[in-house]
């Protein structure tokens, strides 16, 4: 009985622990739960390039907080490319709303998600760019998961960014330990890290860990993560993100 109730107490404690973080950012009202999806702000943040002035191939990834109260446990990740010479970026990324799921569409690639403002994750420009932009088209024509969404713990919008990454040799992002889906992987346990700097073992997404020089260490517990980084010194709480200097930008 005295095991039993150790165990619970334990179970307790640790869950405490992992929505700390989500439940303080929606106790001080620092994720927006109010107003219709339609009239919240989805302008552009002035990050990317305009193509009108900038001819070169570019390849961004960028990440804002999901909409409404899912905000307060992840994010929402999106890939924009723009070929050499073209008007227009293309935005990759998986919609739960649409099936198949996988969107690839002319689109304002660094515009608010709904309310959220972007960041900027990962910015390849110049022949590096041109290079990724047909791979990243195969990968997302080839996603194995196109039909199935599932927020927790995968496959979602991020688990397809982390599946995209892994596919396109070169193409390298340290993704937020707040992109819950991302530890998703879809064969086996094992894999390289989104940033190629290391390696991750997870088990469906529920339970897992990593160890990377660009990612640091990270320890995935019922999805949610948290995790120390010591090259760019920063702490990783669930909800919370980062504490402390921001990732690297990857790129070219």
């Amino acid at each position: 009985m005295k095991m039993l109730l150790r165990w619970l107490l334990t179970l307790v404690a640790l869950l405490a622990l992992l929505l700390a973080g989500p439940v303080w950012l929606l106790a001080s009202n620092q994720v927006n739960t109010n107003g219709h999806w339609s009239s919240l702000d989805r302008s552009s943040a002035g990050i990317a390039p305009a193509p009108a002035a900038n001819a070169e191939a570019v390849v961004q990834v960028y990440s804002a907080r999901a909409y409404h109260w899912r905000g307060a446990f992840g994010e929402h990740i999106w890939i924009a490319t723009k070929a050499e010479g073209a008007d227009s970026y293309r935005l990759h990324q998986v919609l739960s709303w649409r099936r198949p799921t996988v969107v690839s569409s002319i689109d304002t690639p660094d515009r608010a998600w709904f309310g959220n403002p972007p960041t900027l994750l990962a910015d390849y420009r110049g022949d590096a760019a041109a290079q990724l932009i047909p791979q990243i088209e195969t990968a997302a024509a080839n996603y194995p998961q196109a039909d199935l969404y599932r927020v927790w713990p995968g496959p979602n919008s991020n688990s397809f960014i982390a599946w995209i990454i892994r596919e396109v040799p070169g193409f390298e992002v340290t993704l937020p330990v707040t992109a819950i889906g991302k530890d998703y992987i879809f064969n086996g346990v094992l894999a390289a890290a989104p940033s190629g700097t290391g390696y991750q073992l997870s088990l469906g997404g529920v339970v897992g860990i990593m160890l990377a020089l660009e990612e640091g260490f990270e320890i995935n517990v019922l999805g949610l993560s948290f995790g120390i980084d010591l090259m760019r010194p920063a702490l990783k709480l669930p909800g919370i993100g980062r504490l402390g200097m921001p990732a690297k930008v990857l790129g070219s």
